[in-house]
């Protein structure tokens, strides 16, 4: 009897035409902790319990939920001998409000000093302003294998190209987007990246820009939102960083007119999130029945 071999997650995304636009996570500002070597399924819940102390990786989440932190653990690409020095870094990724710091400690239980909430809020003065941008790649295959075999080789290339910019992280979220690129503190995500696509990514972002080829979107806000905006940036050719901005979302159910602002030009763009009718089935995560979005409307002006 022969064995049918599912794909894994990723590849099943592929081959069933899913595209990453709109699906940016929650995140809204980061605490990046270094931990060189092996990483196991739960190195996170391990420094994370190091750190703070038992029902850290718990409390973590809820700040996740609540205020848009998030904890990655980073490393390195390649082998590396263990720092005497963790690198840990703190910022925020909302627009017009963007910062990031790098912290000197000598170990993690300093990091229970931190002012988490205050980090989450936007309030920096913690260790010194770094010049952006980091490269943020998901790499924990511990979590999901699509990230280990199809972040690794990008997190390979950004590190030749720009080392001291580039690092491994764990899981921040959309396993089947994979490679994932997450850009701190600009707060752009990217995914299904390979070498050759991450290198215009990493440029952009260099320039201040947003790159829409495999842009997930703005992370932090709605998805009908992050949609609106790269609709926007496709009409206008709008790349800055904040140059094009979603604001208001009046969402009914799988329809959301949303208020976009490029450049001082008002849009409303009306987006439906819909079936897109196919499914498979992954190693990674069983079924899927995978969904899209559709721009219905684009107006050039918002009706007063």
């Amino acid at each position: 009897m022969s064995t049918i071999k599912l794909p894994h997650c990723a590849v099943l995304a592929r081959q069933l035409g899913e595209r990453p636009t709109g699906t940016a996570s929650r995140i809204k500002s980061v605490l990046l902790v270094e931990h060189a070597g092996p990483w196991s399924a739960d190195v996170r819940e391990h420094v994370l319990t190091e750190a703070f102390g038992p029902g850290a990786p718990e409390r973590m989440d809820e700040l996740h939920v609540r205020l848009g932190l998030r904890v990655l653990i980073i490393r390195r690409p390649g082998r590396n001998a263990v720092p005497e020095r963790p690198s840990v870094f703190v910022g925020g990724c909302r627009s017009g409000r963007r910062w990031l710091e790098r912290l000197s400690v000598g170990g993690y239980p300093e990091l229970a000093q931190l002012d988490l909430p205050a980090i989450a809020e936007g309030r920096g003065g913690f260790g010194e302003p770094v010049d952006g941008p980091l490269f943020l790649v998901c790499v924990h295959g511990r979590k999901d294998a699509c990230c280990a075999i199809l972040g690794r080789p990008v997190a390979d290339a950004l590190a030749e190209r720009f080392p001291e910019r580039t690092w491994q992280c764990t899981h921040f979220g959309g396993d089947r987007w994979a490679g994932n690129l997450l850009v701190a503190p600009h707060g752009f995500m990217y995914g299904q990246l390979v070498p050759a696509s991450a290198t215009p990514v990493a440029l952009a972002a260099l320039r201040g820009e947003v790159e829409l080829d495999n842009l997930r979107g703005r992370v932090g806000v709605d998805p009908f939102a992050q949609v609106a905006e790269i609709a926007v940036r496709e009409r206008t050719g709008l790349r800055g960083l904040d140059e094009v901005v979603a604001g208001t979302v009046d969402a009914q159910g799988d329809e959301a007119s949303v208020e976009v602002d490029a450049g001082g030009t008002p849009y409303l763009v009306v987006v439906r999130r819909r079936p897109m009718g196919v499914h498979g089935h992954s190693l990674c995560s069983g079924e899927a029945n995978p969904h899209r979005f559709d721009v219905l409307d684009l107006r050039g002006a918002v009706p007063a």
